[in-house]
């Protein structure tokens, strides 16, 4: 082993997963202390953590991805040759992207309708909501970062 296998690279999705998961599990925990002592539940806890939740999501798939960790069907796949097997890794790592273009054009449209028509804002905090919706388009990076760095692993 060198000392390059030794040593682990930085990673900021990995580091983004660490700080929200971390934040999620301090705000449920300091919800249940303060009940516990106080019988005070504090009302924005659920939207933060949700909130975190679908942040946490978007990034992890993109590790996901990266891993080879979502649904394959190896089956028939290990009975193509091998050009058609990179044909079908190119046209599902495509299909992939594009079904993340569109939930981006969407969480995009969506936060221009916030923005200009709406003007809606969160419940328990008054943060406008748009806030919330742009943390997917900007997180959606690791998500093609991933993708890509799945088709080329699988291409060889």
């Amino acid at each position: 082993m060198t000392m390059s296998d030794k040593k682990q690279q930085f990673r900021i999705d990995y580091l983004i997963v660490a700080i929200l998961l971390f934040a999620m599990a301090l705000i449920a925990f300091i919800n249940v202390i303060s009940r516990y002592f106080f019988h005070f539940s504090f009302a924005a806890t659920e939207e933060l953590t949700i909130n975190m939740f679908v942040w946490m999501t978007v990034v992890g798939t993109g590790i996901a991805f990266e891993r080879g960790g979502q649904m394959g069907m190896v089956t028939l796949f290990n009975l193509f040759p091998i050009k058609f097997k990179k044909a079908i890794i190119l046209f599902s790592a495509g299909l992939s992207a594009i079904l993340f273009i569109l939930v981006d054009y969407f969480m995009i449209k969506s936060i221009y309708d916030e923005l200009t028509i709406f003007h809606a804002t969160s419940g328990a905090l008054g943060v406008p909501v748009w806030i919330y919706y742009s943390g997917v388009p900007i997180l959606s990076i690791f998500v093609f970062r991933g993708i890509y760095n799945d088709a080329m692993s699988k291409l060889g």
